[in-house]
């Protein structure tokens, strides 16, 4: 049983005629006819009483004709749903990201979605590194927001951020006015480091060669713990330049880049390349490298111009 069907038989419900059915399908008589039996060897029943030239409905057939009437009905309704759904987007958005960004990228990104998006729901699955890569393939998330390299090959990655990882200290700090770092200027001091993460790999195949002089004295997994310990002076750590920004104005810490080559740090925006994107999920899009963005990578024409790139 398929909707055409019942849309002929409907019709011939409404002009009592096969015939006449047949011209309004746009098919010949016999096709007509032909339908109106598989429907009834379906069902297992008659649905039309043949009187000479006249028809009439069966009890059951009268029964099948309110019902074929909802389920037509039903289907105008959906796709009226999914009509308007393209005039006002509506549903919900996943993004999975780590702490800083939901606290640095993503509530600028959100205001501006929310604005030209208002009937779409953000949610934020606060999540690290891997995690995040894995939510996006699982489809458990529609987009991640993670630092680059990703080489998972099921995803698309946009790149949408790059800002500069630094050493952070106290304003006072001996280092303080150094206009890089190396690591070996590190022995002796208390070192806070990121507790897992791209970030702290990295750091680790920095420090790698005076790594048995260093006293590692706490391993943290929050930015904001990070800068509130080394305000503190409990030593010293390494954040991302854009997330101290405020701090740095106001005197209360310190940043000094890492040497002999600043260490770079680049966000991509991932999503499924076999995920079909609606329009709210490419106007995220559109948001995101609008507010975060400072370029794009491995981003195919087609969505381009969807996106109006």
């Amino acid at each position: 049983m398929d909707l055409d069907q019942l849309h002929t038989f409907l019709e011939i419900v409404r002009l009592k005629s096969f015939s006449k059915a047949a011209q309004t399908c746009y098919r010949t008589q016999p096709a007509i006819s032909a339908q109106v039996r598989q429907l009834e060897q379906e069902l297992n029943t008659t649905l039309f009483e043949r009187l000479g030239t006249r028809i009439s409905l069966t009890v059951a057939g009268r029964i099948f004709a309110d019902h074929a009437e909802q389920i037509l009905a039903l289907r105008r309704r959906a796709q009226d749903s999914i009509n308007e759904l393209e005039k006002v987007p509506r549903g919900e958005l996943l993004i999975a990201a780590n702490e800083a960004t939901c606290i640095y990228v993503l509530p600028s990104v959100f205001a501006d979605f929310k604005k030209q998006f208002p009937n779409v729901q953000l949610l934020v699955d606060r999540s690290y590194g891997t995690r995040v890569v894995q939510a996006v393939v699982d489809n458990l998330a529609d987009f991640g927001i993670t630092q680059l390299p990703v080489q998972e090959k099921k995803l698309q990655v946009v790149k949408i951020h790059s800002d500069e990882i630094k050493l952070l200290l106290p304003p006072r700090h001996r280092l303080a006015g150094f206009e890089c770092v190396l690591p070996q200027d590190l022995r002796g001091e208390q070192v806070l480091l990121p507790k897992t993460g791209t970030t702290r790999a990295r750091l680790n195949t920095w420090l790698d060669a005076v790594q048995d002089e260093l006293n590692i004295s706490m391993e943290l997994d929050s930015t904001e713990m990070i800068k509130r310990f080394v305000m503190a002076d409990l030593g010293v750590s390494f954040l991302a330049a854009s997330h101290c920004q405020e701090e740095v104005a106001a005197n209360r810490i310190a940043n000094v880049s890492l040497g002999p080559e600043p260490m770079i740090r680049r966000l991509g925006l991932i999503y499924r390349k076999d995920k079909s994107l609606s329009k709210a999920a490419l106007g995220f899009i559109q948001v995101t490298l609008a507010k975060a963005g400072n370029g794009i990578i491995e981003m195919p024409a087609e969505r381009l111009r969807a996106l109006g790139v």
